[in-house]
């Protein structure tokens, strides 16, 4: 089990964070401070760090070279609000391995944190498929099957797949879908998730994906 290390000083976008990885098999742990991040790091205990770059006491740039200074070579992802061409550079050229603006989509840093802990060696073998039952989803080329047939998803049904496939059988909420779907910036009132199951039940079939009344929907 990979160990993620989440340094986030607004508490809102650190526990949606680390519930999400905690579901997704991973071990997270959060600090709330670049001094912190630092003291944690020095332990060589974590195999990747989301690192957020407006924090209190020293920022997520003087951590990254603090860091790489130090000789660690851990992956690096860069989370901020700031979106400049120039905090871009900063960031990767101080040794970060990439950098994500928020709001991100929980899917799409999942599929960063798997790229670039492939890229270091953390995962032996990379997870190019998901199936239960007939229906199968290959990560890489974004491609649904039912039985023989090929199912044209759109990017949101794909993602919303996915997250039936990695968690089978067991009830999702629609806020666990809203935010690993749609990301942490979302509406809690929005009935866009049941309009999407409604999309993927069109063309997976409509009794694959069952209602559980008051708690959300569970793949079967």
């Amino acid at each position: 089990m990979s160990s993620i290390l989440i340094v986030e000083d607004e508490a809102r976008i650190a526990t949606f964070v680390e519930k999400g990885l905690a579901s997704a098999g991973y071990s997270p742990t959060v600090v709330g401070s670049g001094t912190a991040a630092v003291d944690y790091l020095a332990t060589g205990s974590f195999d990747l760090v989301l690192l957020d770059v407006g924090l209190p006491g020293i920022d997520g740039f003087e951590v990254l070279r603090r860091i790489r200074a130090a000789g660690d070579t851990t992956p690096v992802i860069m989370l901020t609000a700031r979106s400049s061409v120039e905090d871009t550079v900063t960031g990767l050229d101080g040794g970060a391995n990439d950098y994500l603006p928020k709001p991100f989509k929980f899917d799409e840093l999942l599929a960063r944190i798997r790229l670039r802990l492939r890229e270091s060696g953390q995962l032996a073998t990379a997870e190019t498929a998901l199936q239960h039952g007939d229906l199968s989803l290959d990560l890489r080329s974004r491609r649904a099957t039912v039985g023989t047939t090929t199912v044209d998803l759109s990017a949101r049904e794909f993602a919303l797949a996915e997250q039936f496939l990695r968690h089978p059988d067991q009830v999702l909420s629609r806020e666990q879908l809203l935010s690993r779907v749609w990301g942490f910036d979302f509406d809690p009132g929005s009935n866009v998730v049941d309009v999407y199951v409604r999309y993927l039940r069109g063309k997976i079939g409509a009794d694959r994906i069952e209602t559980v009344r008051g708690m959300g929907y569970r793949l079967v």
